[in-house]
Order: structure tokens, then sequence, then C-alpha cells
């Protein structure tokens, strides 16, 4: 149905909130039978490149140069043998020929990039988990939002990816301005968030990036705990980031 020009989606030079109305779905190189709605990437000013993989009955992926981080949201992959259901993810550092299918139909979310080296630190090997496994820690020892690490906090790594859960009602609390970009992705639930100067209703399946020190804050709306995906740098100096 067309709504005569209309939609949620919004593009700032500072962030960017991208709804399922307007996706674009194209194949990357190295698919077969699966496409992509590539969220952002360098062409924006990103360093990093976000994706969903829509995949069909016997569709793969190509190895990735960068690191690539996978994360089920819905139906089953294969991971080198290793099947993952929704909720479970892998790391893939960079360069990491692993096989990467699904048996049938299923949608992940991709995280590609390139790793900032760090002396003495060497490259982290595959890691494979699920998000059930991941402990909960209440954020500011809030107990309305919890905060599940995906991936170790130590140096080896060079960004991170968290699931974050809020209860009806519960909030950010602070807005947040900071040197750390973000990528965004809405699992379940919905709320208000601000972006800059913007308010924006956002629900599950909106995309959201967020550059370095945009202005941002979450408060969950509705009767159902709001979760999202989200990527972060991490772990190395601001002056390692220049792009």
């Amino acid at each position: 149905m067309h709504h005569l020009g209309q939609t949620r989606s919004a593009l700032e030079h500072d962030h960017l909130l991208q709804t399922p109305d307007t996706f674009v779905r194209a194949p990357l190189p190295g698919m077969t039978k699966a496409t992509a709605i590539v969220h952002i990437g360098p062409a924006r000013g990103a360093r990093f490149t976000q994706y969903t993989a829509e995949f069909e009955a016997g569709g793969t992926l190509a190895p990735c140069a960068a690191q690539r981080f996978l994360y089920v949201l819905d139906g089953e992959i294969a991971v080198s043998g290793r099947r993952l259901a929704a909720g479970g993810y892998a790391y893939l550092p960079g360069g990491d020929a692993s096989s990467v299918g699904a048996p049938a139909a299923a949608r992940v979310a991709v995280i590609e990039k390139t790793r900032v080296e760090l002396a003495g630190v060497p490259t982290p090997a595959m890691l494979i988990g699920d998000e059930s496994s991941a402990a909960p820690v209440a954020l500011n020892g809030d107990d309305g939002l919890e905060v599940r690490s995906l991936l170790p906090g130590e140096p080896a790594f060079d960004f991170a990816v968290n699931v974050m859960t809020y209860q009806p009602g519960a909030c950010l609390p602070m807005v947040e301005i900071h040197v750390m970009e973000h990528g965004l992705l809405m699992l379940a639930g919905g709320g208000v968030y601000r972006l800059s100067d913007k308010w924006y209703p956002v629900a599950a399946g909106d995309f959201i990036w967020m550059a370095p020190h945009c202005p941002q804050w979450f408060g969950a709306l509705g009767k159902t705990p709001a979760r999202y995906l989200i990527y972060k740098d991490w772990n190395r100096h601001p002056l390692d980031l220049i792009p």
C-alpha cells in the first residue's frame, strides 16, 4: 500500500532511522540464494557495515576479509557445521574461511568491520554462543533495564555487541553523548528514541545508526518489553578510529 510519500525513516548528518517500509533488497557479491538489506556502511561515513541477510533454503555467504558478527533473527544457520537457532551468534575473525549457510529460510543480522590492531594483542579466534547464555546485568542497578554482552570485553575485541532489554516505562538514565559509533536493530517492542535534536517513535524491525557524539536517549513504551541489538566500537584509542 502506498502512503503518498510518508515514512518514519529519516536521515540526518549524525544519525539514520531506517524503517522496514523503506528497505531495499539486493544480493551482495558471494551470496547464493540470499539477499541483503544494507542498513549502513562506509558510503555514509560509518566505520563498519551492517546488513540483514535473508536466506532461502540452501543459501550461503562467502567468507569475508573483515571481521564478521552474525546474530540469528529467525530460522537457523550453520557456521562450519555448527547449528545456530534464533538468538545464536558467531564471531568470525577477518579472513576466516568458515562456511555460513542456511538449511531453510532464515534471517541474520550481519556486522562487518576491519579490525583495528593493538600492539601485542593477538586476533581473537572464532567464537560461537547464544544470547540466552549471556548473563543479564542491570544497567546502573536499574532492574528494568538489562544488558547482555555477546562478546568478551577483553582488548582483543575492538567492538562490542549487546542485547538491551527495557521493561515498559524503563529508559536510559541520561542523554548520552560519546565518541562511540552505534548500529542498532530493534528486535521487539518499541518506544521513543531521541537522536540529536529529533524525537522518533521506533518499533521492532527498525534500524538506527548513530555517528560519534550524536546525542541519544531511549524510553520504552507499550505493554511488552523493548529489545534491541546494539553495536559499538570499543577498546581502542580515539586516535586509532580516525577514518
